[in-house]
């Protein structure tokens, strides 16, 4: 901004300061004006004064684009898992990456922790002996805390790394909730507990948030020995790779721990989820909508008692690819009417017609395509 020198004279010496037009100029500042402490400021003060709208705008020089994404992968994930738990109603805990020895050895045997160096050997704390191979002993230590202080009905969860070995590549970095349930009486009636089914969402939720291909994803009974058997189970793309393992904690631990359970719990490796395709164009797809309406139709399929639902979940979906919009079940049945060592299996199909609405045949057709398929997968048939 370009000033007269006679104006900034005329200004300085209206605000009480006194100038002596020396080269440089000299100015005397007032008692008044403990503020002004260099000739940056007498600058400030004639401006102000002259206007700071009168200042040229300039804009600053263009800087390269930043071609690569200012998080990693594993950034990302750990990112996405905790907004989603935290969406699930669950609150977040941050826990020592230690924990107790006693506790440890509950989800390791001491021998393994000793040879894969995580027992520390000058600990903070004698309860803070060993790197934590789990999250769950903190967490549900946490939880215990809680009840012990009225909150009994209380879903805690943590987005940090576990420790499988003292070296770098050996810090896995994982996302654990714990869940207990009792919830308060009310006179319009009790709250929905908590059960196996609601951890597996919670670990779903945080893998599909994740980037993982939830629908290629199996479920196995073949959990870790801290859960608590036939309560619990394994998410996996494949017997090879498990993601995430969910269930009861088993009552070993919690008596061990002093913990009043039931307590459900989660553990999602997110270090363990494979890499996404890379998109040949940031451009987003175009929306797979229909205008036409969608809807449903009911099956009861009567198998035998080892085969599982999601067997049958997934027959029915190959089926249709293109026509089967969801796949739902809703009911499973032994009793009168079904044949010993049978269960009845009922899931509820949604077909969404994409160019034109289905006729009747069309419909029909697919049903028999959906029995079809799902005779050949697992030995089923459709209940009367």
């Amino acid at each position: 901004m370009d000033v007269a020198p006679e104006d900034c004279e005329r200004i300085l010496t209206a605000l009480g300061f006194t100038v002596s037009k020396s080269d440089p100029w000299q100015v005397d500042v007032p008692s008044w004006r403990p503020d002004v402490e260099g000739k940056a400021d007498l600058v400030e003060e004639i401006a102000r004064i002259v206007g700071f709208d009168h200042l040229p705008t300039a804009t600053l020089p263009l800087m390269k684009a930043v071609e690569t994404p200012k998080l990693t992968t594993s950034q990302d994930r750990r990112g996405l898992a905790r907004r989603t738990l935290a969406a699930r109603g669950m609150l977040e805990a941050v826990t020592w990456s230690f924990t107790d020895v006693k506790y440890a050895k509950l989800f390791m045997s001491e021998n393994k922790l000793r040879s894969q160096g995580l027992i520390v050997t000058n600990p903070i704390s004698s309860d803070l002996g060993v790197m934590r191979t789990s999250m769950l002993p903190n967490l549900i230590a946490a939880l215990q805390r809680n009840a012990d202080r009225g909150r009994n009905d209380l879903a805690l969860f943590e987005v940090a790394p576990i420790y499988a070995g003292d070296q770098p590549d050996e810090h896995i970095n994982a996302a654990a909730g714990v869940r207990l349930s009792n919830p308060a009486r009310h006179w319009q009636g009790a709250s929905a507990r908590v059960d196996v089914f609601t951890v597996k969402s919670d670990a779903v939720a945080a893998l599909e948030a994740a980037g993982a291909p939830v629908a290629s994803l199996q479920t196995n009974a073949d959990a870790p020995d801290w859960y608590h058997p036939g309560r619990s189970g394994v998410l996996c793309l494949g017997p090879a790779m498990p993601l995430a393992y969910f269930g009861e904690a088993h009552p070993r631990i919690l008596k061990a721990m002093d913990v009043d359970g039931p307590v459900f719990a989660f553990e999602v490796a997110l270090d363990m989820i494979p890499a996404g395709k890379a998109k040949a164009t940031k451009t987003k797809p175009a929306l797979d909508a229909s205008e036409f309406l969608p809807l449903t139709r009911d099956f009861a399929f009567v198998v035998d008692e080892d085969v599982t639902a999601e067997a049958v979940l997934k027959a029915v979906r190959g089926a249709e690819k293109k026509l089967i919009a969801g796949v739902s079940l809703f009911d499973v049945y032994q009793g009168k009417g079904v044949p010993e060592g049978k269960k009845s299996l009922a899931v509820e199909v949604t077909l969404q017609p994409r160019d034109r609405t289905l006729t009747d045949e069309e419909i029909e057709a697919a049903g028999r395509r959906i029995i079809a398929q799902v005779e050949k997968a697992t030995g089923g048939s459709l209940r009367a």
